[in-house]
């Protein structure tokens, strides 16, 4: 339980990066910083494939179909969303919402047990209660602060809340069925399965990419490919994205998802939210506000209180 909480802590300290990047690159189309991203991760999977040819050879065909929808749900779509949200309404309303992802993959997770062993709900409600209540309490501030911003506007916000939704969908569905699929195979590494899913994501980054470059070419766009109008920025950016968020990010949430129940896994999403609101105040060198702080403190609580509840076994009827 310790060590997979650590797992979980150190892939959201990776995955908040994403925050980050849309805010530092707003002149690039937000499919192009998707699928940037994940051609940095794919490139970086080949080597380590090499390494893992012989693990990756006892992958069926149906397990590289479930490869593949990870990658393109769950990294593309998702990241696409996401930092469609970033640049319409800012870091803050996009951060709302995908800071519901802990109770969100709860719920979902808890509703799909079926006879499996999960949470008693009864037990849970306080904890999420609480990861709830700290979740609106860090973003109070930075909704007020919305309003102030400059893409305040209506439609920009309601764009972003849009493509939020979108984001939250695309990872609630993808930590339930990545964890399905570690604890149904037992004897593959979750290293080869995050290996796995970066060749996968590849050949959909190129597809992606060449797209995508077609589309702004047709349509008469004159934002400067491949790499756009700072592209030591964008390259750089996308190789420490692709390695820290995706590759090693997935690592540590692999070994996560083994150790610990989907439910509790879910709760602890709250960490990238953390790590992501933490980029951001170090990106405006802002110090966090009395309110961002205690509610900091409340989804702490949470989680500790979520690791405490025992799952239980569904009676059958």
């Amino acid at each position: 339980m310790a060590l997979g909480t650590l797992f979980a802590l150190a892939a959201g300290l990776m995955w908040g990066l994403v925050f980050v990047g849309p805010l530092l690159l707003p002149e690039y189309p937000a499919a192009l910083q998707s699928v940037g991203r994940y051609l940095a991760f794919g490139l970086i999977a080949l080597p380590l494939a090499w390494f893992d040819r012989k693990s990756l050879r006892r992958l069926s065909s149906s397990d590289w179909w479930v490869a593949i929808k990870l990658a393109a749900i769950g990294n593309l779509l998702y990241y696409m969303c996401l930092a469609s949200a970033i640049q319409r309404a800012g870091g803050p309303l996009p951060t709302m919402i995908v800071g519901t992802l802990p109770v969100t993959i709860a719920v979902s997770a808890n509703l799909s047990a079926g006879r499996d062993a999960r949470l008693p709900w009864l037990q849970l409600a306080p904890a999420l209660a609480l990861i709830a209540l700290g979740m609106l309490f860090v973003n109070n501030v930075e909704i007020a602060a919305l309003g102030h911003g400059a893409n305040a506007g209506l439609t920009g916000y309601a764009q972003g809340a849009l493509f939020a939704l979108g984001a939250v969908a695309c990872w609630t569905w993808y930590p339930l069925q990545n964890a399905t699929w570690l604890r149904d195979h037992p004897g593959h590494s979750p290293r080869v399965w995050a290996t796995a899913q970066g060749v996968a994501t590849l050949p959909l980054a190129v597809l992606g990419y060449g797209l995508l470059w077609a589309y702004l070419t047709l349509t008469g766009n004159d934002f400067a490919m491949p790499a756009g109008p700072r592209p030591g920025l964008f390259i750089g950016l996308m190789v420490a994205i692709g390695l820290f968020a995706s590759w090693l990010g997935t690592l540590c949430w692999n070994e996560a998802s083994r150790r610990l129940p989907t439910t509790l896994a879910g709760q602890l999403i709250v960490f990238e939210t953390l790590a992501g609101l933490a980029y951001s105040f170090i990106q405006r060198n802002k110090i966090p506000e009395t309110q961002v702080l205690l509610g900091v403190a409340l989804l702490v609580v949470g989680v500790i209180l979520a690791l405490r509840v025992k799952s239980k076994r569904v009676a059958a009827l």
